[in-house]
């Protein structure tokens, strides 16, 4: 549970969905929140709610297992029970993913397996879908490829373009990760084998749900 373990949040930019699940009120105590980017806004946003914040710049270390050897060891200062990846714009090492295994999160803006990579919106608006959403899931070695645990879906408007739906996406983000992150507080997540997490009701535990859960 939250208590015993914190969460360390990971971003590079503004750090809109830290700043959702900072403003959620979680049963979490974040420890951390860590960016290599120095210019990152969202690091003044988290001073100013109380929240430790360290610059880790990838830009100070020669190759990037140098730097993911660091700041495994920056992130293990706080003995976090989860990671979570809010918009940090890095490729991430081997060494890094296995290190962190089963507590190393990400939210994705796209329903995956569908628009892996970047520029998903774009992408989506090219390809012609009906729908498209964000995911929760677990990191991997393969990039976009870990165990789902949550999805949310838009509707793919005639009149979008990569920027309202990039907005409507991102709007539903901050209501997906914060829920993931509570479920996980709650000890609702649960491996079943290497490949599945399953959502764990509170009233019937038999009755786990296999991710992912849309919209739910």
């Amino acid at each position: 549970m939250s208590e015993q373990s914190p969460i360390v949040i990971l971003i590079s930019g503004r750090g809109s969905n830290m700043r959702a699940i900072l403003e959620a009120q979680l049963p979490v105590t974040v420890a951390a929140v860590i960016s290599n980017e120095p210019e990152a806004e969202g690091l003044i946003f988290a001073r100013e709610m109380g929240i430790a914040t360290r610059l880790l710049d990838h830009r100070s270390f020669p190759n990037r297992l140098d730097y993911d050897k660091k700041l495994i060891d920056v992130i293990e200062e706080y003995a976090p029970g989860l990671v979570v990846l809010a918009g940090f714009m890095r490729i991430l090492t081997p060494l890094f993913v296995n290190h962190f295994k089963h507590r190393l999160i990400n939210i994705h803006p796209s329903l995956l397996p569908a628009f892996t990579g970047l520029h998903t919106h774009q992408r989506a608006l090219k390809a012609g879908v009906k729908v498209h959403g964000c995911t929760v899931h677990f990191v991997t070695e393969e990039l976009d490829a870990g165990p789902i645990v949550a999805q949310a879906a838009v509707p793919v408007l005639s009149q979008d373009d990569e920027n309202s739906l990039a907005q409507r996406v991102l709007n539903e983000e901050h209501i997906i990760y914060p829920r993931v992150i509570n479920w996980w507080a709650q000890g609702r997540l649960q491996w079943r084998d290497n490949h599945t997490v399953v959502i764990v009701p509170f009233d019937n535990p038999q009755q786990a749900l296999i991710a992912p859960s849309l919209n739910s």
